[in-house]
């Protein structure tokens, strides 16, 4: 019996999943550029805390949208991941 139900994606949400990346990799960045850019006697303050905050979160909506499409990428039977996976 599977665990996971394979449900595949309409071509809207696979086009918003693959632009809303961008903004994801561009928020990590940011996040690790306010983290690293904090002296050493601000280490412990509540802006360090509020950009590892950020980062951990702007990095697990990258994995979870990366591993939605991947999922969406494996399904055989879906006309739209056909039509949408990129021929290299």
């Amino acid at each position: 019996m599977a665990l996971v139900k394979r449900v595949a994606l309409a071509p809207r949400a696979v086009r918003q999943l693959r632009r809303v990346r961008s903004v994801y990799v561009a928020g990590m960045l940011l996040s690790a550029l306010g983290l690293l850019s904090l002296d050493d006697s601000a280490a412990g303050g509540r802006q360090a805390a509020i950009a590892g905050t950020l980062l951990a979160v702007f990095a697990a909506l990258l994995t979870l949208t990366a591993v939605q499409l991947w999922r969406h990428g494996r399904t055989e039977h879906c006309s739209t991941a056909k039509k949408l996976t990129r021929i290299v």
